[in-house]
């Protein structure tokens, strides 16, 4: 079993987002775009030929071109004959699918009702049926199809969940308890069978059993790509179970690397890093795995507590082991930087670049090590490379702007990128990655600027630390001190344990520099050594 199975899995964890990106872009693929032209040809000749609609419908549909899809299967439906059942059952169902992917379920139910009209013991259909009368809560009438299913197919599981997942919503726990049982002896082998039942397990309230299914999933299949994904979200949402979950399974099975890596790995995304480094350095140990990525994560730990030294050694033995890695260069920077070698800062973001030259990271990590050593307008111009590049990432244009602002006396400049920012649309207004409020705040707008950060203080539940880190650097740069103080004890209560961060960030102006000469802060950090292994 190799590690970088785990690691497929996490990338595909993001992978459904991309989804329609992905088939905007295949659409453009040349034999698309030729097998198009030639319905386009046939069409002309008759625009009423409803079997090519029918075709060209479908391919418009695995591209995600939806409201195309919907306007050839429209004329499908008009065109075709009453009696020419085949053609319009593939019709309803299509358009069925079509209202689905648009969120409109209440539209998708009346087709799918014609297609079990024309195929009443299709299985797939039912199945299509019952889950579109669960989203719109008829869950009697969803019960019903769920049970036509498992009379259709006794060994299919998609009955049993989908009886389990009505039972919830009807606060019948034994049933839906029944019901995932049978589910599973049906198929006691398949990690699907433990992510759906995972996935009803979580409605259920059960979380300890919904991350035990999880894994049991991951250990089935470590491949599959929404086992992973789920344990992922699980362990943003309600890190204790995940961390009981796969600290049980560790337990059982001390020498399954992959448990301790995936331990390791969720540790990390949520800040807690002395027991990620734990976990790596056991495998390590053990001899479980030797993985270039484990000493990059050992570094990227290293580097959050402010062990600066180690985490140099850690990405100089990633980059032992492998050389073609941007992110491990700009990771090299970074900790550079932090050590004062500034040159040697940058060199490393130009070996990043050089592996990959749109990398935005090592434009950025570069412009800050041109920003240590003086070079202002080179810093600018590589911030500017890298908006043009990621035009809705609203990091960079904070950078540049701090760049323009507090180095070349650029203000107007710099207000304009915070303009842009404030304006950005592509990010949750409740998000503070978004960094909204601070492109407010760095314009002047104090009074919406602080209206944003009380409403995520205030709303958004904080799992780790880091809406309340951004608080504190929010309320720090607001000059509101006592507010940043109680939200930096909040983030410090939640384990947020970057050091770096809390004493040392000062790139883009969101950090907390104005609390690192009050000694009630360092007095704050002191007492909390524990997290960042200080003690």
């Amino acid at each position: 079993m190799k590690i970088r199975h785990l690691l497929i899995g996490a990338v595909l964890a993001g992978a459904a987002s991309s989804h329609y990106a992905s088939a905007q872009s295949s659409i453009q693929n040349p034999m698309t775009q030729a097998v198009l032209a030639v319905y386009a040809e046939e069409l002309a000749e008759n625009p009423k030929d409803y079997n090519v609609l029918m075709s060209r419908a479908d391919e418009y549909y695995r591209h995600s071109e939806y409201f195309k899809a919907l306007d050839d299967v429209n004329k499908v439906l008009e065109y075709a004959p009453a009696n020419e059942d085949d053609v319009r059952l593939r019709a309803y169902v299509l358009r069925a699918g079509v209202y689905n992917e648009t969120k409109r379920p209440e539209q998708a139910l009346p087709d799918l009702q014609a297609a079990a009209a024309i195929a009443p013991d299709s299985y797939s259909i039912i199945y299509q049926k019952a889950n579109t009368e669960y989203m719109l809560g008829k869950y009697a009438d969803a019960r019903a199809d769920y049970q036509k299913l498992e009379r259709l197919n006794a060994r299919g599981i998609e009955g049993y969940i989908g009886q389990a997942r009505v039972a919830v919503k009807e606060n019948n726990l034994g049933v839906a308890n029944e019901m995932l049982a049978k589910a599973v002896n049906i198929d006691p082998n398949n990690a699907e069978t433990y992510v759906r039942r995972a996935s009803v397990r979580r409605m259920m309230g059960d979380h300890n059993g919904a991350v035990d299914d999880l894994i049991l999933a991951i250990s089935s299949d470590n491949r599959h790509p929404r086992a992973m994904a789920e344990l992922i979200d699980y362990g943003n949402t309600n890190y204790p179970a995940t961390m009981a979950g796969l600290s049980n399974a560790i337990a059982q099975a001390p020498q399954v690397g992959m448990f301790r890596y995936i331990r390791a790995m969720i540790a990390q995304a949520h800040f807690h890093y002395l027991a990620a480094l734990n976990d790596y350095k056991t495998i390590l140990d053990e001899q479980l795995y030797n993985y270039h990525g484990i000493y990059a994560s050992m570094a990227e730990c290293n580097y959050g507590l402010g062990n600066y030294r180690e985490a140099l050694d850690n990405i100089d033995r990633a980059l032992s082991m492998v050389r073609d890695n941007a992110g491990h260069y700009v990771l090299k920077s970074q900790i550079l930087r932090a050590l004062g070698q500034n040159d040697a800062a940058i060199e490393a973001g130009a070996a990043a670049l050089a592996v990959d030259r749109l990398n935005n990271p090592a434009l950025a990590e570069m412009a800050l090590g041109y920003v240590a050593t003086g070079n202002f307008e080179e810093a600018s111009n590589l911030l500017g490379e890298a908006i043009l590049n990621d035009a809705e990432n609203p990091k960079w244009y904070m950078l540049r702007a701090w760049v323009l602002e507090n180095f070349m006396n650029r203000s107007t400049a710099a207000q304009q990128l915070y303009a842009k920012v404030s304006e950005m649309d592509n990010f949750y207004l409740d998000n503070p990655r978004s960094l909204r409020g601070f492109a407010m705040l760095f314009a002047g707008d104090n009074e919406g600027a602080t209206r944003w950060m009380d409403n995520i203080i205030n709303n958004v539940t904080d799992y780790d630390g880091l809406v309340n880190y951004y608080g504190a650097c929010f309320y720090a740069q607001a000059g509101n001190l006592d507010k940043a103080m109680k939200c930096a004890q909040k983030a410090l209560e939640l384990g947020y344990a970057d050091y770096h961060n809390w004493t040392e960030a000062v790139d883009g102006k969101v950090n907390v520099a104005p609390l690192r000469d009050d000694l009630k802060f360092l007095n704050m950090l002191h007492r909390h050594d524990a997290i960042f292994g200080k003690e």
